[in-house]
């Protein structure tokens, strides 16, 4: 499956931003999806996950309550919805697929997009 990432940009603190994430190639229905960002300096991290379903969600902490990931089955997207974003958010974010159940882990994931940068200024 290939995954590619669009709505990044440069955003003041507090503002919000619409990542999404299309995917060709598979069956989008089978693949739980994730968002991972990377930081200069830093590893990938996770963000959000989202079952094969859509009926389970998982965020890490430093984004609960602020940031939303849900996905469209009928147009094979996913979509990370960010708001009250911070300079520390400041990344490059990725989409990710596996099949099966989501996972928090960068290893589990097979399929990978090309990323999309996320710059928050203070």
């Amino acid at each position: 499956v290939q995954l590619v990432e669009s709505g990044g940009g440069l955003v003041q603190a507090g503002g919000s931003l619409r990542l999404s994430c299309e995917a060709s190639g598979g069956t989008f229905s089978i693949y739980s999806m994730g968002w991972f960002r990377q930081a200069p300096g830093k590893e990938r991290e996770f963000v959000a996950a989202i079952s094969w379903s859509g009926g389970s969600t998982y965020y890490a902490d430093s984004v609960k309550g602020r940031f939303t990931i849900s996905r469209d089955s009928a147009k094979n997207m996913v979509v990370l919805q960010m708001n009250s974003l911070k300079p520390e958010d400041t990344a490059v974010y990725y989409c990710a697929a596996r099949r099966g159940s989501y996972d928090t882990r960068r290893g589990a994931y097979g399929y990978w997009g090309q990323g999309t940068q996320v710059t928050v200024s203070s």
